[in-house]
């Protein structure tokens, strides 16, 4: 009988330095049997070595009882001692005899790893010491590398990361084979890899207290143990403890430290503890004093000192801070000299503390500094920041790097780092419950960080981790080895991840929903649907929520929203039901299902919500069971929520729930109102576009149609009574094509209605009308108009955006041509922008354009317009910051305060607006909750026809998403119309 079996080939390859896993169907001659029929391979270990290299060991045995339900003996005996045909020896270079005595023998070469950071090789070896006549063997450079060797077996047998995090299934074999390839793995593109637990008040801590470490009523040695092993699967190394006030504080139990240690994950702390020591709930006034480092400054040290001292043993990366209580800023004077000159006061007694405790030199004694918020502003007054602390620049909270190194930074022996934010807690509002940042995004923000020298520390604001698994592993495994990703693998890593756990049976399915799942919440998180403020006023911190900026009427946008949300919630809730095993389901139903199907319903909730509302001032019939249809969404999840937390018998009870942050209100049941219907039925009509209901015309009518496009639109014929209403429609012309002609209806229909090109007369000026009637004799007439002009021809239009309805709508990725030289090259990035593909004008690190240059780089957009004269041009991208403070000579009459790129319309004058702001500035507001930065510049055009518009590199990085031209017809919406390109 054929068994199946695993073969492990271990090698670099183009695009990853990671194991490549096959699957045959037998054992391969040159195959290494960990479990066969006959035979079981020792691990074989020093237990002299490092206590992480006993837990590896320890956690690679479980995971092959997991694969096989087998156990493996684990041996700590000399080499020489041990008799086994098959062994695993693995060890550190220096600690651990048996690779010692193999480096002796010549049986393996350490040379080009030994001394390196979180390396190892992984070999098979022929009579390796007497008595053992086949091994694998893992040698790490340094304990996390020999860890990292160990269990990156561990995963390629098919034990995922996230078996525990996440309940990915392991594939149960009867044997397990692997066959090895001489692989050497290189240092990690970034030292420091790790995730800070956060905002953990609603989901982690609340599991923690009343599931998982109930006993304790809090966090504890069970969870971070729990969390350790994540890090040290993922091959991170680097950990921020929770630090809220409901939290136990990671070093009130010193029990805390040695789990860290015994998975050799490096201890830090968020940007706002500094040296270790939780502010939120350490500092006690009654006993410390004041939090105040001006007239407190002896007890301050004096506390921060101890913690040193208490933690010195281990490996840690210490913060040098000094903000206030609870991460707000610190009381101190308002003059900047003045907070600078306390902040610097405070970070030299931190530093000298290190010294003193540790007894190393400073630069020594790995130290780190986060300018965030206000502290950016101090550092910027001319901090005085010794050269080997490394600084981690900060995101804006969502998604975009606020600074980058200057030149001048980039040369710090101390490098540079990132704190990222997949979940967050602020102004102007949380995003907490749903981890929506986009990949494309994560990996272009992160790139250009990692390119300006940004390789020391990678720190993640994880949230509560659930939910943010996903962003978890894609941020470490992009730390660990950034060059093995482009933006193409970054649209698909999602995919690549759920198939990794889950096999490839439904692998285009996840890509089609990952990939309209990342649009539609780029777009709008759904943590933003209230379209509210938090902490706006005094009066009213709380979010109020309100309608959305998604039309209705205009451009079908909202409906278009919900569909696109309607048609992938039922693809996964196909998938969950056709999965055949309860563990596969419990994987993705938290890792595709709950995120897809809480977002369908949450935009379905609001939307029908904000459909209901405005329903109500027409009189529509439908407004009762628009607020029915918003309740069940409503109830629904929080149906799907318990269904969360009940999985697998409750393991996750009390980790999901929408109800997260202070002051949000968006998972809220809507405002809903109710109308006063007629007895009779009775007729009421909109046409498509009349999004202003009273006081602007006495009479309905469509868009135009514009034979350039030949699009349809709709009429909905609605039921203002109790009765049921009975209708037909008639047309002026049968060039007017309806969808439907009669009807009944107890609420509404909808009629599409298209042109007949074939018989419509010629002319730019063509008229006809729709008529609707009901039965009781009610009237009304939807005015039909028509652009069918006989030229241009449809063939001279051939591929040109052509003007409709008084607008020209242009998607980024379809430009006409690029204009580049050899420091600009446009850059396609997939699955980014509103129109789902933008474009980047060159990399971020390269040098800036002029943009009133001849020759500088450009995309050039062909259009044709029947109109002269003014022109709004609307250029929509990416909210993206300087890259840097020190930009150098701005140039004669110039700025470089801000981005720039240019926009021109043929030969005319360039404007040059901005994809920059300032934090808390409301312009900054508006675009991070929209990804989207939508600057206006008025140009002019001088005549009818064809004419080319042109977005030209400034600031190079600039992304930009999409582009609109307003004649006068463009309407309201939240995201502008669709592209206008005649195809």
């Amino acid at each position: 009988m054929k068994i199946k079996s695993l073969l492990l080939g271990l090698f670099c390859c183009c695009i990853s330095a990671e194991a490549q896993v096959l699957l045959n169907k037998e054992a391969g001659k040159n195959s290494f049997p960990i479990v066969s029929p006959s035979s079981k391979a020792v691990v074989c270990f020093d237990g002299n070595d490092e206590i992480v290299v006993r837990k590896s060991v320890s956690l690679f045995v479980e995971d092959v009882n997991r694969v096989t339900g087998q156990t493996l003996e684990i041996v700590e005996k000399e080499p020489g001692d041990v008799s086994a045909r098959y062994a695993i020896i693995v060890g550190t270079i220096g600690e651990s005899e048996w690779i010692n005595k193999l480096a002796t023998r010549n049986k393996i070469d350490t040379t080009s790893i030994a001394g390196g950071w979180e390396r190892y090789l992984i070999e098979k070896v022929s009579n390796p010491v007497p008595g053992i006549k086949n091994a694998i063997v893992i040698a790490g450079s340094d304990r996390r590398g020999t860890a990292y060797g160990l269990l990156s077996i561990s995963r390629a047998i098919g034990v995922s990361p996230w078996y525990w995090w996440a309940d990915a299934p392991v594939k149960h074999l009867k044997q397990l084979n692997v066959n090895v390839n001489k692989y050497i793995s290189n240092e990690p593109t970034v030292k420091f890899r790790g995730i800070f637990i956060n905002d953990e008040d609603w989901g982690l801590y609340k599991w923690s207290k009343e599931n998982f470490e109930k006993e304790r009523g809090n966090f504890g040695p069970r969870t971070y143990a729990k969390v350790c092993e994540l890090l040290l699967r993922l091959q991170a190394n680097y950990l921020c403890p929770a630090m809220h006030d409901a939290s136990m504080a990671f070093h009130r139990i010193p029990e805390n430290r040695l789990v860290a240690d015994s998975f050799a994950i490096v201890m830090g702390s968020s940007h706002c503890e500094p040296l270790l020591f939780n502010t939120a709930s350490e500092w006690k006034r009654d006993k410390m004093g004041e939090w105040d480092y001006i007239n407190n400054k002896t007890g301050v040290d004096k506390v921060l000192k101890s913690r040193v001292e208490e933690c010195a043993p281990f490996e840690n990366v210490y913060t040098l801070a000094l903000r206030g209580l609870h991460d707000k800023a610190m009381n101190a004077s308002n003059d900047m000299a003045d907070r600078k000159k306390m902040l610097q006061e405070a970070l030299m007694a931190q530093r000298q503390m290190l010294v003193d405790v540790i007894g190393k030199r400073a630069e020594d004694i790995p130290q780190a500094f986060t300018p965030y918020k206000e502290v950016l502003d101090v550092y910027d007054e001319g901090l005085d920041l010794p050269d080997d602390v490394t600084i981690i620049w900060p995101d804006d909270n969502y998604g975009y790097m606020k600074r980058l190194s200057s030149p001048k930074e980039q040369k710090r022996s101390g490098r540079s780092g990132v704190y990222y934010h997949s979940s967050y807690l602020g102004k102007p509002h949380d995003h907490l419950w749903m981890n929506t940042v986009s990949p494309t995004l994560m990996y272009e923000e992160l790139r250009k960080a990692y390119d300006t020298t940004a390789d020391r520390i990678w720190l993640l604001n994880a949230g509560d981790i659930k939910s943010c698994e996903f962003a978890v592993d894609y941020f470490l495994t992009m730390a660990f080895d950034i060059n093995a990703f482009n933006f193409e693998r970054a649209a698909n890593y999602r995919t690549e991840w759920m198939c990794g756990m889950l096999g490839d049976e439904y692998r285009e399915e996840y890509q089609d929903v990952i990939n309209s799942f990342y649009k539609l919440a780029f777009e709008r998180k759904p943590e933003f649907m209230g379209w509210g403020y938090q902490w706006a006023t005094d009066k009213h911190g709380n979010e109020r929520n309100t309608d959305t900026d998604f039309s209705f009427t205009n451009y079908r946008e909202a409906d278009t929203r919900l569909a696109e949300y309607t048609r992938i919630g039922a693809i996964v809730e196909k998938i969950l039901n056709q999965l055949p095993d309860e563990n596969q389901k419990a994987c993705f139903y938290q890792l595709l299902y709950y995120p897809v199907k809480g977002c369908e319903l949450l935009n379905q909730m609001v939307l029908n919500g904000q459909r209901n509302r405005w329903y109500s001032i027409q009189q529509r019939a439908a407004t009762k069971p628009l607020a029915n249809k918003t309740k069940v969404c409503y109830d629904s999840l929080q149906i799907i929520t318990d269904g969360y937390n009940s999985l697998l018998g409750g393991k996750w009870d009390h980790i999901m729930t929408m109800k997260q942050g202070f002051a949000s209100s968006y998972f809220k049941l809507p405002e809903l109102r109710t109308v006063s219907l007629e007895n009779d039925a009775s007729l009421g009509v909109m046409a498509e576009e009349e999004d202003v209901l009273k006081g602007l015309k006495s009479f309905h009518s469509l868009p135009a149609f514009n034979t350039y496009l030949r699009r349809s639109y709709y009429v909905d014929v609605f039921n203002k009574g109790t009765a049921p209403l009975k209708w037909q429609a008639n047309v002026s012309n049968d060039w007017i094509v309806l969808s439907k002609k009669a009807g009944e209806t107890a609420t509404e229909e909808r009629i599409d209605v298209s042109i007949d090109w074939t018989k419509v007369p010629v002319g730019e000026r063509v008229l006809g009308t729709l008529e609707i009637l009901s039965a009781s004799g009610e009237k009304e007439n939807v005015y039909v108009s028509v652009f069918n002009p006989s030229s241009p021809s449809l063939a001279e239009m051939d591929t040109l955006f052509v003007e409709h309805n008084g607008y020209v709508s242009i998607d980024a990725a379809s430009f006409h041509r690029k204009v580049e030289n050899k420091d600009i090259k446009m850059i396609t990035i997939p699955n980014l922008g509103v129109e789902n593909t933008a474009i980047q004008l060159g990399n971020p690190v390269a040098p800036p354009q002029r943009t009133a240059g001849r020759s500088t780089p450009r995309l050039e957009y062909d259009f044709y317009t029947f109109e002269q004269g003014s022109v709004d041009v609307y250029t929509y991208v990416l909210p993206t910051f300087v890259l840097c403070k020190d930009r150098g000579y701005a140039g004669h009459e110039a700025t470089n305060v801000e981005t720039k790129y240019g926009v021109c319309i043929d030969e005319g004058p360039v404007m040059n607006p901005s994809t920059s702001s300032f934090e808390y500035a409301q312009l900054w507001y508006e675009s991070v909750l929209k990804n989207c930065r939508i600057n206006k510049t008025t140009l002019h055009i001088d005549k009818p026809g064809k004419h080319t518009v042109k977005i030209i590199c400034g600031d190079a990085g600039t992304v930009i998403q999409k582009i609109v031209l307003d004649f006068g017809g463009m309407k309201r919406s939240y995201m502008g119309p669709q592209p206008t390109k005649n195809k």
